[in-house]
């Protein structure tokens, strides 16, 4: 893994990657250099061969991330702030389609883009301290980076309109009461309880917890049928893998498992 401007990355347990938004200065408002730099870490991750199975990505400092960073886009002209955003756009496309599990550690405020970005992840674990908002109607425009679309999949059609519309902000506890989140712990027990979350997921077959996100995530936009069909074609793809046959020999033989992702 490539060293980062904005972000730093390191292993917090076999095969798990931690990835933290690192402006604690500017409350990890996302720039352009922090666009690219997500874009290209995951990107990367799309791959097979990096050896990681599971992500957790969370902020440095006091925030998980502001959203975009408005001192940057200061005079932007119209045409620059369009050209900025199909750089977000890619970079929340490359975090929706990445094969690996993301799990959101969100440690502090998570407003804006920064929900937006949690929201991309997998599932969330939040700091009690952490708060929530999509504030852009506050500021004469509105989420463009899937938070119209991902924040009610989350919570429901009316609780995410008078969320978005209102622009209000809302707790750690709140969000866990509407399905949001999925555990809410103390700060300092937020990143021991994702690696926990993490080391689970790594240490189970990788092509199963690939296609399971796959068909977990594009079933839902699916009828029932449709979904039944898209399940059954990953599973009798996992039927032919070494992994399969690698879990079944190591239960028989009451033994943890040793998966190479084949």
């Amino acid at each position: 893994m490539r060293d980062y401007e904005t972000l730093s990355v390191a292993e917090a347990a076999p095969h798990v990657l931690v990835v933290t938004l690192d402006r604690p200065a500017a409350a990890n408002a996302v720039t352009s250099r922090m666009g690219r730099d997500l874009l290209d870490l995951f990107t990367d991750l799309a791959g097979l061969d990096h050896g990681w199975r599971c992500v957790i990505l969370t902020g440095a400092g006091r925030f998980f991330c502001a959203g975009g960073d408005l001192k940057e886009r200061a005079g932007m002209s119209d045409e620059r702030w369009r050209r900025q955003h199909l750089l977000f756009e890619r970079m929340i496309a490359a975090l929706l389609d990445c094969q690996v599990p993301v799990i959101a550690a969100v440690n502090g405020a998570a407003y804006a883009g920064g929900l937006e970005i949690a929201l991309a992840c997998d599932f969330i674990h939040a700091a009690e301290e952490a708060r929530f908002a999509l504030t852009e109607a506050k500021l004469g425009f509105m989420p463009g980076s899937g938070g119209t679309q991902t924040l009610p999949r989350a919570i429901g059609e009316r609780r995410a309109k008078e969320l978005l519309l209102a622009a209000m902000p809302f707790s750690a506890r709140e969000a866990l009461d509407w399905g949001l989140v999925n555990r809410v712990v103390p700060a300092e027990a937020l990143m021991p309880q994702a690696v926990e979350t993490a080391r689970a997921i790594a240490g189970n077959a990788p092509l199963a917890t690939r296609k399971i996100k796959h068909v977990v995530h594009h079933g839902l936009s699916l009828d029932l049928r449709s979904a039944l069909m898209l399940e059954l074609e990953a599973y009798g793809q996992l039927i032919v893998s070494e992994d399969r046959q690698e879990g079944v020999r190591a239960f028989n033989e009451k033994r943890p498992p040793a998966f190479k992702g084949r």
